[in-house]
């Protein structure tokens, strides 16, 4: 820019743009270059590929189906192209084309999941920065809202009828009350017991490590009655690897969700309140939790729960979180059972550590009683 004379308008235009790019931090030679080509918009089709690869299976599962609907409606459309007036279209139809069933609620979970399963990939697409999160569409449509759950926690009666015909029907009671077992004494939900491997289980301090909703982890007190039973069952079935499912069929084969859903049809067929309400694996976490909570406290439900409590609206919960221990504590009172961990501490509240001679393995085989949960 030499030679060009600064004095008059001209000059003061060439001094202001100086101290202007000065300020920017901006040379003249980069407003000279070439502005970096912008990317090309992915089909809807493109991108939920990339996606799929990237959540965890767990996420792929949920939002799989709900991904396949939207390719087949939007496949070749660019991702930036649907208004959130056409999702909250799209949500609409998904709830009047869901297959009704006894305990559908009127397709608010399907429109729920078809926007949570968008605002997924508009996630990822505003991470890679092909929008910002004010072009994000499916951030403007709301949600359905919930209805309240109609899980509750069920009665002893209830409970003691469910493992009667647990253990007294269909092809492998054994492992049927195994389940159940698993399910009562540490609240886990379906998918925490069926990823369970031998290296998840310490037979001897009597503890499980659950791998479940959110990635999360945590060893969870069982009783000895449970870790023997485990243990000879895997032992028995196959499950001798580290890396080895410990639920298994006869055969050698790990179980699967549909073991699940044979127990509670066949559950149903013998007890037709339990078709009828759709009782679930997700009951007995219901009913494990609301027993723990009434006799020990929020604190140690909620560790009982494995929940983190980081969602909670009450600051206080961050100072009163329970420990393992605390667990074991109301384990004991569940099961009847002393747990290794309470060896280990003092109790904290005296007469808390447990009952012997309460009911054990025994009642479980036959089916005759269940431990003193209600």
């Amino acid at each position: 820019m030499e030679g060009v004379n600064e004095k008059g308008s001209d000059g003061e235009d060439l001094r202001a743009a100086r101290l202007l790019l000065a300020r920017l931090g901006v040379t003249p030679e980069q407003l000279l270059s070439a502005p970096p080509a912008a990317r090309p918009m992915p089909t809807f089709t493109e991108y939920i590929e990339l996606v799929s690869a990237a959540v965890t299976a767990g996420t792929r599962r949920v939002y799989g189906t709900y991904w396949n609907r939207v390719r087949d409606a939007w496949g070749s459309r660019r991702i930036d192209e649907p208004s959130p007036l056409e999702i909250k279209q799209f949500a609409e139809r998904m709830k009047e084309q869901v297959v009704v069933r006894r305990n559908s609620r009127g397709g608010r979970t399907a429109a729920e999941h078809l926007i949570s399963s968008l605002r997924c990939i508009y996630a990822y697409a505003v991470a890679d920065g092909l929008m910002s999160e004010s072009d994000n569409p499916a951030k403007r449509v709301p949600k359905p809202r919930r209805l309240a759950s109609t899980r509750r926690a069920l009665s002893r009666k209830q409970l003691a009828l469910i493992v009667d015909v647990a253990a007294t029907t269909g092809d492998d009671p054994d492992l049927d009350c195994l389940l159940l077992r698993l399910h009562i004494e540490t609240a886990c939900r379906r998918d925490g017991g069926l990823s369970l491997r031998r290296a998840d289980l310490d037979a001897d301090q009597c503890l499980v490590r659950l791998h479940e909703k959110g990635e999360t982890v945590r060893w969870q007190p069982i009783s000895p009655t449970l870790a023997g039973r485990i243990d000879r069952l895997a032992a028995d079935r196959g499950g001798t690897d580290s890396h080895d499912k410990l639920l298994r069929y006869r055969n050698g084969r790990p179980i699967t969700r549909r073991r699940h859903d044979y127990l509670w049809q066949r559950l149903g067929k013998h007890l037709p309140w339990v078709r009828t309400q759709q009782i679930s694996t997700h009951w007995l976490r219901h009913t494990t939790l609301t027993w723990v909570e009434r006799r020990f406290g929020y604190a140690v439900a909620q560790a009982y729960a494995g929940h983190s409590g980081r969602s909670d609206a009450a600051t206080t919960s961050t100072y009163v979180r329970a420990d393992a221990y605390e667990v074991a504590r109301a384990l004991v009172a569940l099961t009847g059972e002393l747990h290794p961990l309470l060896s280990l501490v003092q109790p904290t509240w005296p007469g808390e550590v447990g009952r012997a001679g309460d009911p054990g393995e025994e009642a479980w085989t036959t089916g005759a009683e269940v431990p003193p949960l209600l």
